[in-house]
């Protein structure tokens, strides 16, 4: 019996050292269908990571022993778990480094736990199907840029490159569009679901991830443009 309630209750890591938000996350988390396990600082949070392997995580940014944005990086050497970055109200440099180096969204405390559920929720949200959409498994190759869906590989001017799953998502629904623009609030609800209630900073971000690792000379795009007012669109006339 335990064993079925704990697989079909999504388990979240919450990287946390301020008691006071501990305890409310412990008792609202719960309340909302979650378990709940807790590391206190970061170096805690990659063993706990090991021990639990948790469906999403929600990680501050300011932890003892190790940050949150160094754990975020470790992390995204092994995992595509779902990251919730927590940043302190204000702190603009955190959330964009935080989402530079993998994390999938951003709250800032204090935040409403109504709200940080649903994002919860949103990044959990993985497969195309349940964002709506209808990507096909064949590979798609766009100039030196070749995308296989089933192997979740991408390779670039003959090299393969890794990318984190948001980054991956984002790069496979403008490749399939190729020539087509497509509104922020599309490439929004396809990669991060239509009930994401987040800013659009997290799009922008991973569109200039995306830019540094395709683009011959990222501040130049010539790939990945953006179309002021609407959105963006992979140039299907790029060739290598």
């Amino acid at each position: 019996m335990n064993a079925q309630v704990a697989s079909s209750t999504p388990t979240v890591l919450v990287v946390e050292d301020e008691e006071s938000f501990v305890e409310a996350l412990l008792v609202g988390l719960k309340r909302e269908g979650f378990r709940v396990e807790v590391a206190r600082d970061g170096l805690q949070a990659l063993e706990m990571y090991d021990i639990v392997h948790p469906d999403v995580i929600l990680l501050d940014v300011m932890l003892p022993k190790m940050s949150g944005i160094d754990v975020c990086r470790q992390l995204r050497k092994k995992t595509m778990t779902p990251i919730i970055m927590v940043t302190a109200k204000g702190a603009e440099i955190d959330t964009v480094v935080g989402l530079e180096v993998g994390a999938d969204d951003y709250v800032t405390k204090p935040y409403r736990l109504r709200e940080l559920t649903a994002r919860m929720r949103a990044v959990m949200r993985r497969s195309p199907s349940e964002r709506g959409g209808e990507l096909s498994d064949a590979t798609l190759t766009v100039g030196d840029v070749e995308l296989d869906p089933d192997q979740h590989e991408v390779v670039i001017r003959g090299e393969s490159q890794p990318l984190p799953l948001k980054e991956f998502e984002l790069l496979h629904i403008l490749l399939a569009n190729a020539g087509r623009v497509l509104p922020r609030e599309t490439l929004i609800d396809r990669v991060w679901g239509s009930d994401y209630v987040g800013d659009t900073k997290t799009l922008d971000v991973h569109i200039k991830r995306l830019r540094s690792k395709i683009e011959d000379d990222p501040g130049n795009p010539t790939r990945i443009i953006t179309i002021r007012g609407l959105g963006y669109k992979y140039d299907k006339q790029r060739t290598a």
